[in-house]
Formats: structure tokens, C-alpha cells, sequence
């Protein structure tokens, strides 16, 4: 559950970006720029997003039709206008979330997949709100129909940067876009599903080196005791997934559109990095002999 003490400072923080938002679309509108304003600011639209996603309500409908705070919010529109509005706000909410919320890469990162369903199984041949966009694909869970969330977290727990592709993809082709690793450097420890040759040696040119562990069916690789070591707290972003989806709030199955679904993760990103608390890995040197200990 979200503390409301916190509402007003997230409030400001969008509506500082918002303001600046404005003035940089204002600039580069081409035509009439003559539109009905809305009653709600787009500050108040992005901040109510965000705070549902930590509210610990599971359907918004709920949430904004009996608890919108109407002493922060006096002016609401129906829940079918927010609705849309909502997505109206999609490109803001993005660039949002990309200039204020990331990370910053400390050389020690991690990157995972988590499957996003959209339906549960017995209902995929019936499912039409993602027909031709959502795919059937596996995890480590099973089969699934959705989409999958790459991110990638820093020691710290935050995240550096994401990216949403359909359930079917290889987990390695986000890796292999030079815009998914523009501001990572240094090591990126990931699972078994991450191993290529080809792709270690792209990483490595790029000043990116790609840690896994080895299949059973090969042979074993010179590893640094620190390196191994990091390999093991390689879980902390298995609870970063954990905390997105059960806390934030990012995957469910009551989508009416495709924008919603956007909406939704978008929102949840940004409400993770509002949380108070994050998971986070402390370093500890021992030194020995031959290496050093984290």
C-alpha cells in the first residue's frame, strides 16, 4: 500500500516534468494547436496512474470510482474519459519514466525476461483483445500467452532500461540492439538462456561483459571467485519480477485494449521506482592471496 504522505511529492516531480513536456511539444506542433483542455491536468492524469499501481487495488475501476482521493484530485472526469485520456498520456508516461526514473549503471548489472500473460491458458483460442499482436511462448513456469519484459537492474535494485517484446522471442535479441545497452557498461550477469559465443564476443566489443553459468553439457570456464559469487545474487532481479508483478501490479488479465496494457507496465515501472524500499546487494571486500571477495 502506498503512503498518501508521499502523493504530494510525486505530484510534483510529474508536474515539473510536464510543464517542461509542454513546452518542448508546443515547439514542435505543426498546424492548429487549438484542442478542448480536459478538466484533469496531465499531471493529475500520470500521478493517479501511478499511484493505483501501489494503491494494493487489483482492478482501477475500483479504485478510481470509490477512492480517487477527492481532496488531492477536486476535478475527475467518468472512468471511461479517464480511460482514454490515459492513453492520450502514453508518450508522456514514457518519456517520463525514461528521463527520471532509470538508474545509472554502476558496472555491475543484471538482466532477465519475465513472461507478461494477457489470459490465462484455457483461454487462448477465445482471447480477441491481443489477437495478431500476443504469442504463445515458454518459460521456466510453462507455457504462457502474452508478451515478455526485459529489464535490466543495477546492485541497487533499479532499473536501467526495458523493453517489451511478443512471448515467442529469443531472450538474447533485445541484447543484440546497440539502444537496449546504450548507458551499460562494465559486467552483465544473466541465466543460461542468455549463452552465445557470437553474442559474448558483440557484448565485449561494446565494453559489455556477458556472465552466465554453464550448461551440464559444457565444459566448465575460467571464472574470477568475485564474479561467481555475483553469479549467485543473480536472484535479486527474480525479485524485482516478483515485486513488478505482485506489488506494482504490471500483469494481469482484465485488459480491453492494447493501449491499456502499455499503460499498465509503463505505470508500474514507474510506480517500482517510487518504492521505499528496493532490494540491493552489499558488497563486503575480503582479500585474500588470490583474489578478492564480494
Amino acid at each position: 500500500m502506498i503512503i498518501y504522505s508521499k502523493v504530494t511529492g510525486i505530484f510534483c516531480l510529474v508536474d515539473k516534468f510536464c510543464k517542461e513536456y509542454a513546452e518542448v511539444v508546443d515547439k514542435a506542433l505543426i498546424g492548429n494547436k487549438a484542442k478542448r483542455p480536459s478538466i484533469m491536468s496531465q499531471s493529475e492524469i500520470i500521478t493517479l496512474a501511478i499511484i493505483f499501481q501501489l494503491s494494493g487495488f487489483r482492478t482501477f475501476k475500483h479504485f478510481y470510482v470509490k477512492t480517487h482521493m477527492k481532496n488531492d484530485f477536486p476535478a475527475t472526469v467518468s472512468y471511461n474519459g479517464f480511460t482514454e485520456l490515459m492513453q492520450e498520456n502514453l508518450m508522456a508516461m514514457t518519456l517520463f519514466l525514461k528521463t527520471c526514473c532509470l538508474g545509472d549503471c554502476s558496472g555491475i548489472s543484471f538482466i532477465d525476461s519475465t513472461p507478461v500473460r494477457v489470459c490465462k491458458n484455457k483461454r487462448i483460442h477465445n482471447h480477441k483483445v491481443f489477437k495478431g499482436i500476443a504469442t504463445i511462448g515458454r518459460s521456466i513456469m510453462g507455457w504462457f500467452h502474452g508478451f515478455k519484459l526485459h529489464i535490466i537492474i543495477n546492485d541497487k535494485g533499479g532499473i536501467l532500461n526495458f523493453t517489451i517484446t511478443q512471448a515467442n522471442v529469443d531472450d538474447r535479441k533485445p541484447l543484440k540492439k546497440e539502444r537496449f545497452l546504450d548507458k551499460i557498461y562494465g559486467k552483465l550477469f544473466a541465466d543460461k538462456g542468455y549463452i552465445g559465443k557470437d553474442l559474448i564476443q558483440m557484448l565485449f566489443v561494446d565494453g559489455v561483459h556477458l556472465i552466465t553459468s554453464v550448461r551440464n553439457n559444457m565444459k566448465n570456464s575460467l571464472m574470477t571467485m568475485s564474479d561467481k559469487i555475483l553469479l549467485r545474487k543473480r536472484s535479486v532481479i527474480e525479485t524485482v519480477n516478483d515485486e513488478l508483478k505482485n506489488i506494482c501490479q504490471i500483469e494481469h488479465s482484465r485488459h480491453r485494449s492494447f493501449g491499456n496494457f502499455l499503460v499498465n507496465i509503463i505505470a508500474g515501472l514507474i510506480a517500482y521506482s517510487f518504492l521505499p524500499k528496493k532490494l540491493c546487494i552489499k558488497f563486503q571486500t575480503i582479500k585474500t592471496n588470490q583474489t578478492t571477495l564480494f
